[in-house]
């Protein structure tokens, strides 16, 4: 089993190596679409799957990388629905599923990084869905990067 679990992987935009060898990448999409601007979008996860229900065991990866929709509001074919993804009305729920599966499969002493953008929805908001204080992160821009550890 491989050591690293990006579980909401869309295009792989932050990943210096988008075919990073020690990662799995999981996403509950496949795209290959051109957006408006002329830029191509490939979603192509290794693994197809709900971030709410992994198909993975207890305790399986070293380190998750969880960078879930943040968008409430955006067109259904919207570029930014398209590039981000949509979260839906009952993101609360969602979100606090989607947290607790992330710590489900990491191991103990295990590091969950979370990425969040608070354009739609603020961190503070965020933080209180899912009930557990980041060990740190960044709060200077709209996209926060939280560490927590299981």
């Amino acid at each position: 089993m491989k050591r690293i679990l990006d579980a909401c992987c869309s295009g792989r935009m932050f990943w210096f190596n988008k075919q990073h060898p020690d990662a799995i990448y999981m996403d509950n999409r496949e795209v290959d679409t051109t957006l408006c601007d002329g830029r191509k979008l490939v979603v192509k996860p290794d693994v197809v799957g709900d971030f709410r229900d992994m198909p993975f065991p207890d305790e399986s990866f070293y380190l998750v990388v969880f960078d879930p929709p943040h968008l409430l509001r955006a067109g259904d074919d919207s570029w930014l629905a398209k590039k981000y993804g949509k979260l839906g009305p009952l993101w609360e729920h969602d979100i606090s599923e989607g947290f607790d599966e992330c710590m489900r499969v990491l191991k103990q002493n295990g590091t969950l990084i979370f990425k969040w953008n608070e354009e739609q929805i603020k961190l503070s908001e965020l933080l209180k869905v899912i009930g557990m204080e980041p060990l740190f992160g960044n709060r200077r821009s709209k996209t926060h990067w939280l560490v927590f550890m299981k």
